[in-house]
C-alpha cells in the first residue's frame, strides 16, 4: 500500500497524538486508499520557549516547519507534508486592560506553499500571565507551580488546567492542525478562491 509521510516537528507526545487524529479526520480527501505514516522530528523554532505575539507564535510553527523540510532533504528523507507546532501567548490591550490569551498555531508545507491554523484561545490569569511575561518563567514551569503538579505539558497542558479539563493542549493542537490543512483538504474551495482572483 501507498504510503503519505507527515513528518511533525516534535516529539511530544500530545503534539503528535493531535496531527494523528486530525488527520484521520481528512485522510481520505488527501490520501484516499493510502496509509498515513507520522513521524515525530525534534527540531527548533528559533523563537523563545514561551512565545509571547501572535507573531512569535506563527514564525516559530512555520520556522518548526521549514526547519524539518531542510532536515529531510539533508538526510535524504522525504515527506508529504511538514508539521510546525507553536504554543504560547497572544498579548492584546482591551478596554485598557492587558489580556493575555493561550493559543496553540500549525504550519503545514508540502515543500511548496504553506498554511496557518489556530487553535481557539483561553485567557491566562493575571498571576500566572505575570509569572510568565514578567518573570521570565517558561510557561511548562509557571502552569506546574500555579496548579501544584508535574509534567503537565506532556498531559493535559495549560489548556486543560485553565479549562478544568474540558480542552487539552492535545485538542487545542488537534483544531489548529485540522485548520492548517484546509488548503490542502479542501482544494475546492481554496481552489476556487485562487481562480475567483479573491
Amino acid at each position: 500500500m501507498t504510503v503519505c509521510r507527515i513528518a511533525v516537528g516534535s516529539t511530544r507526545r500530545p503534539k503528535l497524538n493531535a496531527v494523528r487524529e486530525a488527520a484521520a479526520l481528512f485522510k481520505e480527501m488527501i490520501a484516499p486508499k493510502m496509509a498515513l505514516e507520522i513521524q515525530g522530528y525534534e527540531v527548533e523554532s528559533g523563537v523563545g520557549h514561551t512565545p509571547a505575539s501572535r507573531e512569535e507564535l506563527m514564525r516559530g510553527a512555520r520556522q518548526r516547519a521549514e526547519a524539518l523540510v531542510e532536515r529531510l532533504r539533508a538526510s535524504g528523507e522525504s515527506a508529504d507534508y511538514c508539521v510546525g507546532l507553536e504554543g504560547g501567548l497572544d498579548v492584546a490591550v482591551e478596554n485598557g486592560r492587558r489580556c493575555v490569551l493561550l493559543e496553540s498555531w500549525a504550519y503545514v508545507t508540502d515543500g511548496r506553499r504553506g498554511h496557518f491554523g489556530c487553535s481557539g484561545s483561553i485567557e491566562l490569569p493575571e498571576a500566572l500571565a505575570e509569572d510568565v511575561l514578567s518573570n521570565g518563567r517558561e510557561l511548562s514551569e509557571a502552569i506546574d507551580r500555579f496548579a501544584g503538579a508535574v509534567g503537565i505539558r506532556d498531559a493535559q497542558g495549560a489548556w486543560g488546567v485553565l479549562s478544568g479539563d474540558l480542552i487539552s493542549r492535545q485538542e487545542a493542537f488537534r483544531v489548529a492542525v485540522v485548520a492548517a490543512f484546509a488548503p490542502f483538504y479542501n482544494q475546492k474551495m481554496y481552489g476556487k478562491a485562487s481562480a475567483a482572483g479573491l
